[in-house]
């Protein structure tokens, strides 16, 4: 019998999906890849001209079995063409005979994978009656963290920083009608966003640092987001040499999550990481100390995730009778 490949949309995922789901599979990728149950190389870049970049993302996971791959782009130039500034493909093979199982949009799960992977840490790492966040960026992750926040936290208060102001006021219209009882705020300036907060996301493409150690509050947890690539800087480097400082891998961390800087300039020490995220979560590590204490999440986007959610959509959709099926080995 010659085998099917499913071909899913973003509609398809969308259908197929939700953020309380991601945040489910995202917890128990980190706990396999802790227990050594996963193989995930390193992001391979292909960098273009411009500062564009491809990257190759791929992963196997012993449970559940899936094995696939990520090809994701970005592209800063394209909202000028209508197009969105990251896209994705992920192809989820039979990690028994290599037949491609299903090729998806990759956009929606890498959205809600990165969304989940820091509602975890948030989770894991911040005070428990944790209730305002300063969202720092307001791209097209935004949405997706608040609501994955939400999903695990009693939030009261929002406060957002865009660098133009409309787009920190629509996105708190936007989110007044998705997350009701939750007062959100633009914020003027990133110090008064992240004043006072218990929670910090930060989502931008900065190169230098945003977010000053003298702005935090006592016991603010950090979700640093935006830093996915080398060169890459969000936080005033005082606040890592402070904080517990915890990862979701050590290696992409180091080259291209928000320790890479610093760590170039010798502003931190590789060895200063108290931990990966998934060794707290398997007991094998401590999380947080102290109320008073600043913890820090450097999130550079795990393959494990993409697969793991991919494998739990393949088999959504088959449930479900979802997709189109081609046979692409057919001569």
């Amino acid at each position: 019998m010659t085998p099917q490949t499913l071909i899913l949309t973003q509609r398809d995922v969308a259908r197929l999906i939700d953020v309380r789901t991601a945040i489910r599979v995202v917890r128990t990728a980190f706990k396999t890849m802790a227990r050594g149950e996963a193989v995930m190389p390193p992001k391979l870049y292909l960098n273009l001209p411009r500062g564009d970049d491809f990257r190759a993302m791929p992963a196997s996971l012993c449970y559940p079995p899936a094995a696939g791959i990520k090809w994701v782009n970005v592209h800063a130039r394209n909202p000028r063409h209508g197009l969105p500034t990251v896209m994705a493909v992920i192809v989820i093979n039979d990690p028994t005979t290599g037949v491609p199982l299903a090729v998806m949009d990759g956009l929606l799960i890498t959205k809600l994978r990165t969304a989940a992977s820091a509602a975890v840490a948030a989770h894991t790492l911040a005070r428990r009656d944790s209730r305002i966040v300063g969202l720092v960026g307001c791209g097209a992750q935004a949405d997706a963290q608040l609501e994955a926040l939400a999903a695990l936290f009693a939030l009261c208060w929002v406060r957002v920083w865009g660098p133009r102001p409309q787009e920190a006021a629509r996105l708190c219209r936007r989110m007044r009608r998705r997350l009701r009882g939750v007062v959100f705020e633009p914020s003027a300036t990133i110090e008064r966003c992240v004043r006072e907060a218990d929670v910090v996301v930060t989502l931008t493409p900065s190169h230098h640092p945003l977010v000053r150690r003298a702005w935090l509050a006592p016991g603010t947890h950090i979700n640093a987001v935006g830093a996915d690539a080398p060169g890459k800087q969000e936080l005033d480097p005082a606040i890592l040499r402070e904080a517990l400082v915890v990862v979701d891998e050590r290696e992409q961390a180091i080259h291209g999550g928000e320790l890479n800087v610093p760590i170039r300039r010798g502003q931190f020490r590789p060895c200063d990481i108290h931990a990966t995220l998934g060794d707290i979560l398997i007991g094998r590590a401590r999380g947080r100390r102290a109320d008073h204490e600043i913890t820090v999440f450097d999130a550079t986007g795990l393959a494990i995730h993409d697969v793991a959610l991919g494998a739990e959509i393949v088999r959504r959709a088959r449930r479900r009778r979802l997709g189109r099926r081609l046979s692409l080995f057919t001569v």
